[in-house]
């Protein structure tokens, strides 16, 4: 007590400063528990949502089953699938990188070109054009390995979609034709699509006049058919 009457304040002792820090201290608290539940949503919430961000792309590269030959642009494979898939809910966008006429050389040699388009998935139809020129099935093989093998450099998911020769080439050229896709297939490890033409092939109401190629009706039936495994396929890209 000082000679005034006061008290002291003792030693060591602190102001009160429950005006200054006690109120701030309970808004950090606050700050920092609002920053901690935005943190667990921003971790709970699904990360590259196709449907808010941008569709998943599916490279369809083939020939002219998958170009379309002979049908309006939007009664092609790849429109009838991309209809088909955004009817199911999926956001896809399907990129048609067919060429009529083209081999399994053919889209190797052009892959890289398609690949600027930085697909996450695609679907390959290749291999009628090298059975209906009577090609070494060993050299479709080859092809074919060589562009799965650089997909799977770039992370693309891939459907091999399989294809039958003609039987006009006898029966020992096509079964070695035949067991190229399913060897491919089984090496690479992608979804596998036997037939590309299954329910198509030789069924005159849903081919063209030339007996080949698919019609509009016909499209619908392939890509019916094939839905499933490009459902797999999407599933494991998104």
């Amino acid at each position: 007590m000082n000679d005034d009457g006061h008290e002291l304040p003792r030693r060591g002792a602190q102001p009160d400063q429950a005006g200054t820090s006690r109120r701030p201290y309970g808004a950090y608290r606050r700050i920092i528990k609002l920053c901690l539940v935005s943190l667990v949503l921003a971790l709970a919430a699904p990360t590259g949502s196709r449907a808010a961000d941008k569709p998943l792309k599916l490279l369809a590269l083939g020939d002219s089953l998958t170009a379309g030959y002979g049908l309006p642009s939007d009664e092609s494979f790849a429109a009838q699938l991309q209809a088909g898939l955004r009817a199911g809910g999926a956001a896809v966008s399907v990129i048609n990188g067919g060429v009529s006429g083209d081999t399994s050389a053919g889209g190797l040699a052009r892959l890289d070109w398609l690949l600027a388009e930085q697909p996450d998935c695609a679907i390959v139809e290749l291999g009628a054009n090298d059975g209906l020129r009577g090609l070494d099935p060993a050299v479709t093989f080859a092809n074919l390995d060589a562009l799965l093998t650089r997909l799977e450099q770039r992370h693309v998911r891939v459907l091999l979609a399989g294809m039958l020769a003609p039987p006009n080439l006898g029966r020992d050229y096509g079964e070695q034709f035949k067991t190229v896709f399913p060897r491919l297939a089984e090496k690479h490890r992608v979804v596998f699509y036997p037939f590309f033409l299954d329910g198509v092939a030789a069924d005159a109401a849903l081919t063209q006049t030339d007996g080949m190629h698919p019609n509009a009706k016909g499209v619908a039936v392939i890509v019916a058919h094939i839905l499933p495994y490009v459902r797999q396929l999407i599933a494991g890209a998104a």
